[in-house]
């Protein structure tokens, strides 16, 4: 019996590690996801950064709320990057990014590491934490929009 849920947990898993890029029917639909992904991360990024900047009250619970937002949404972009998805719909992810993969990935492994240290930042409560760990993490958006995002 052990070990039928053992090959049931490992069948599961593997089905689930699946590369994302084989779950996407047509390029278009990677492009669409990726681009969802993004701006999800971007608005809750976002709300963030006004409380560190001074725009919107700080609100320890909401920066806890949305920073977790932004720690879980910084893993799913990637998936949308896949061979192929270049071209198929609109989009402003430079051609770099295909020729490049390795930097490119370690631009995305930034990310979600910086994301993950906002997220424990702002669990603190303390607005200074949050606005170191928020300028560390939009310092590496910066950089990959610099080198891989068209305007």
């Amino acid at each position: 019996m052990k070990a039928l849920a053992a090959f049931t947990f490992a069948a599961a898993m593997l089905t689930l590690s699946a590369p994302a890029s084989a779950q996407f029917a047509k390029p278009e639909d990677a492009i669409k996801y990726r681009q969802s992904a993004l701006f999800v991360m971007g608005q809750h990024f976002g709300r963030i950064g006004a409380m560190a900047n001074g725009r919107a009250p700080f609100d320890a619970k909401a920066a806890q709320d949305n920073a977790e937002v932004v720690a879980q949404m910084a893993k799913l972009p990637w998936a949308g990057f896949g061979a192929g998805t270049d071209k198929g719909a609109p989009t402003k992810a430079l051609p770099e990014i295909w020729l490049e993969q390795a930097k490119f990935k370690e631009h995305s492994d930034k990310l979600e590491a910086e994301a993950v240290k906002l997220a424990a930042a702002a669990k603190t409560g303390n607005l200074d934490n949050l606005k170191a760990a928020f300028g560390a993490t939009a310092g590496t958006c910066k950089a990959c929009h610099d080198s891989y995002r068209g305007k």
